[in-house]
């Protein structure tokens, strides 16, 4: 099973890296993002799981109406995206139940930040996504966590998707700057080691972000926008071709239990 997630969030990026990028821009970037992003898999017919922060769900109802409605998940991505405390966790979780009347049961934490597994279990979730199982240098060192899904308590902890050699890190990063053809056959070996594959994506990789205000580096907006639909659009029609199946993280959870 290909398991295809979005961290659907305000665009704050530049703000990282001291650029400027004001609030309503960084939603109407994530938003047009988005609205490419269920074009295609609308296209592919392809179901996949969108973490959303609070702040993005409430200045964007139409969209997440839109992605429940053509069959998506709705998970939670916390309140803010670059600000947490523990009880955002069952706060952002009931809030996007109330907003959507929709079964929010899993988690990613921006920026794949740690997190108290026991908090997480208690907020109500049953799945967690918020390690890669790699080494980013001034991110994290995961190298001990397993490549592949576990139990933690009562929460399935299911880790970014990482290749069987080395633990190549096949996240939204690699996508952009490796060559396409890399990144199929990395996606390839992992699928055919582990029998599925966890890669996420943000929706701001899908619209303009190269704009000199945002002093974003080279590697974090090489092949973005336009560049971007035409690879990601490549990738699950390859995909597609080789015959995997495409889930949501509730169907895998069901499928790894039963």
């Amino acid at each position: 099973m290909v398991l295809l997630s979005f961290d659907i969030e305000e665009f704050d990026m530049p703000l990282e890296y001291k650029g400027e990028i004001p609030f309503e821009k960084q939603i109407s970037i994530s938003q047009t993002g988005l609205e490419r992003i269920l074009d295609l898999l609308k296209k592919h017919q392809a179901k996949a799981t969108f973490f959303s922060t609070v702040v993005f769900a409430e200045n964007s109802r139409h969209l997440i109406e839109r992605l429940l409605r053509e069959g998506h998940e709705l998970a939670s991505h916390t309140w803010f995206h670059s600000e947490f405390e523990e009880r955002h966790l069952k706060e952002s979780r009931d809030r996007l139940q109330e907003l959507f009347s929709a079964e929010v049961t899993g988690l990613r934490m921006p920026r794949m930040m740690p997190v108290d597994e026991k908090a997480v279990e208690k907020a109500g979730y049953s799945y967690n996504s918020s390690v890669n199982p790699t080494f980013l240098p001034g991110r994290y060192n995961n190298l001990k966590v397993s490549r592949t899904y576990f139990k933690e308590g009562n929460v399935t902890q299911i880790p970014a998707s990482v290749s069987p050699n080395f633990r190549i890190p096949l996240f939204w990063l690699s996508f952009h700057n490796f060559p396409l053809s890399l990144y199929k056959k990395l996606a390839a070996d992992t699928l055919e080691k582990d029998q599925y594959l966890n890669v996420y994506f943000h929706p701001w990789e899908f619209a303009e972000i190269k704009d000199e205000a945002f002093k974003l580096p080279g590697f974090t907006v090489k092949n973005s926008g336009k560049e971007m639909v035409e690879r990601f659009d490549i990738f699950v029609g390859w995909l597609k071709e080789k015959g995997h199946r495409f889930g949501t993280f509730q169907d895998f959870q069901k499928q790894i239990q039963s």
